[in-house]
């Protein structure tokens, strides 16, 4: 079981990574989005056991945080 959980999180590391690559021309603040919920997902379901709802829910607290993180007003 754990070397299913350590697959999972290496693929969803793995996904994360790749999808970054497209984000050269994206703003600060987009970045910042994207990457808090890259992490916030890969934390959710961490933290939930892989669970689905708790990869979703880590991806859109993640990104608020990112969004919210480095505003510049």
């Amino acid at each position: 079981m754990k070397t299913i959980k350590q697959i999972v999180l290496t693929a969803s590391l793995a996904t994360a990574a790749l999808a970054m690559t497209g984000c050269a021309d994206m703003s600060r603040q987009d970045r910042n989005t994207a990457v808090g919920a890259g992490v916030g997902a890969v934390a959710g379901s961490v933290l939930t056991g892989g669970s689905a709802v708790g990869a979703v829910g880590g991806a859109a607290v993640g990104g608020v945080i990112g969004n919210q993180t480095g505003k510049t007003h």
